[in-house]
């Protein structure tokens, strides 16, 4: 099983963060959840954090500024060699050409419609501490 210490939510939509983070407790997860409403201050926390935890992102791909795409693709080279790091687009969007876009992009493991539930997530993380 899946054992990851650090959540990272990056949304500009406070809300869905707030709803996420609940979820992501009621899932069990006990470690540390980090929270980002832009791209940019996202890429200077993986950029200055070297990513030593086990590490999921939720990367949400509407965003003003930076796009999750874009952001995707300026953290990929932080994230090429991390096997221990799994980036996963969270988006409203049920749109089958932002899943293939983003499922086609190396750096992304992974797709799922919001909202994040408890079932969705013990599904997609494995075993949460």
């Amino acid at each position: 099983m899946k054992s990851y210490q650090r959540i990272v939510l990056i949304d500009d939509n406070e809300d869905d963060n707030f709803f996420h983070e609940i979820m992501i407790r009621k899932a069990g997860f006990d470690g540390d959840v980090q929270v980002f409403d832009n791209g940019f201050d996202a890429l200077a926390f993986l950029e200055n954090d070297g990513l030593a935890l086990k590490t999921c992102i939720f990367l949400d791909i509407n965003m003003p500024m930076l796009d999750g795409f874009e952001v995707a693709s300026q953290a990929e080279p932080m994230l090429k060699d991390k096997d221990s790091t799994m980036l996963v687009m969270l988006t409203s969007s049920g749109s089958p050409v932002d899943r293939e876009r983003a499922l086609s992009m190396d750096v992304i493991n992974g797709y799922v419609t919001k909202p994040l539930t408890v079932d969705s997530l013990k599904d997609l993380l494995g075993g949460l501490r």
